[in-house]
């Protein structure tokens, strides 16, 4: 292989910061497509946006002013700060981001992800101090076709559904009586300390007790903590009846679905698919359907999943529905890669032959002549 010329390091080097750029290249160049669902999540948020309406048109009919201090948005989702029902403190800037329609969408995330179909029945767990996300549950399930098993902790933090004559389950049955949501709470308790309303007035208690009152619904109110977990686990399987619980979903903090306040932060926030097993002080509804391998949607972090799904936080004056990562994915253009790697490959044939071609033209100028003749 005498005189055969090797490809010059200046060309190897160009080559190189040729391929280089081009795989820069390629690693930026994205394109934006709609995400699994995508219909199904533009339906649930804007049911949950209409349910939000409809219920502000209630709480302020025309004439009726707004806090615009703590709703600086007007979304009339915003409770009051204390009332006689109001349970423990919630902070207002995790109210605020709840009241993001889009949540819809990232309940459909959470129930598809969860392997649900439709016709399947769910565990729900609901307090009153996340109105809005209580909606947007709701409103994923019923765009999904599943049914959902309701048990309300009717007691609010701060800010949430705590006005004593417009509780939550005041809520959801103006929204079930106007068609929006297809769901009613099958019992409902008093919330609060160990479920039974501990650290609430006589009269707040009272309150709590005429709302479940005057919606119909079956009121849970045992002695102690552990009687009314019970008492929940025997009124979902009742209402399940030979159907299987496909998954567990719990919104708030509510004692009697997580056992222990404690356990709120030690249950992951969103869909877990299994959990892992700790040493829980107290085993709430959530965690005892979790045992049997069910998966559990826990909503309690509200400004982490706002984040992690790219929704603002708080969501600011306009909530425009289909805005946020929630909706669409962001993926490699795979026509620019494979473009750019069809111009690479060419670029480098083209090299190689060039650079046969000279070590060929070399070896024959440098080949010695013959003279005829010569004996």
């Amino acid at each position: 292989m005498s005189g055969f010329r090797t490809v010059s390091p200046r060309v190897l080097i160009v080559l190189a910061l040729l391929s280089v750029a081009c795989f820069v290249i390629a690693q930026n160049a994205t394109v934006i497509v709609r995400g699994n669902n995508y219909r199904e999540k533009l339906r649930a948020s804007r049911l949950a946006l209409l349910s939000q309406q409809a219920i502000k048109d209630h709480r302020f009919p025309k004439g009726q002013e707004i806090d615009l201090v703590n709703d600086p948005y007007a979304t009339g989702m915003i409770g009051q700060e204390y009332t006689l029902i109001t349970t423990d403190r919630g902070v207002i800037r995790s109210k605020l981001t709840a009241t993001n329609p889009n949540f819809g969408a990232v309940m459909v995330e959470f129930l598809t992800r969860a392997g649900l179909e439709e016709g399947d029945v769910i565990a729900v767990s609901l307090t009153g101090s996340f109105p809005s996300l209580n909606i947007a549950l709701l409103a994923a399930a019923d765009i999904l076709g599943l049914n959902p098993l309701v048990i309300t902790s009717v007691g609010s933090s701060t800010w949430g559904a705590n006005d004593p004559e417009f509780t939550w389950l005041d809520m959801e049955d103006l929204l079930y009586q106007k068609g929006l949501i297809r769901t009613r709470s099958i019992a409902a308790s008093t919330g609060g300390g160990e479920d039974r309303g501990r650290g609430l007035s006589r009269l707040g208690r009272r309150y709590i007790e005429q709302a479940v009152e005057r919606n119909g619904i079956e009121l849970i109110r045992e002695r102690t903590l552990e009687e009314s977990i019970a008492k929940r686990m025997e009124k979902y399987h009742e209402a399940a009846g030979k159907r299987p619980i496909r998954a567990v979903v719990n919104i708030g903090g509510g004692v009697a679905s997580l056992g222990a306040s404690i356990n709120g932060k030690l249950i992951p926030s969103g869909l877990s698919m299994s959990l892992a097993r700790r040493n829980f002080p107290v085993r709430g509804t959530l965690l005892l359907l979790a045992e049997r391998g069910i998966p559990v949607i826990h909503i309690l972090h509200v400004q982490k999943l706002a984040k992690k799904f790219g929704l603002p936080a708080p969501p600011g004056p306009d909530q425009e529905i289909g805005v946020g990562a929630i909706y669409f994915t962001e993926r490699l253009n795979c026509a620019v890669a494979g473009f750019l790697l069809f111009l690479l490959l060419l670029i480098l044939l083209v090299t190689i032959r060039v650079d046969l071609a000279h070590s060929l033209l070399r070896k024959t100028s440098t080949k010695p002549e013959i003279h005829g003749g010569a004996l």
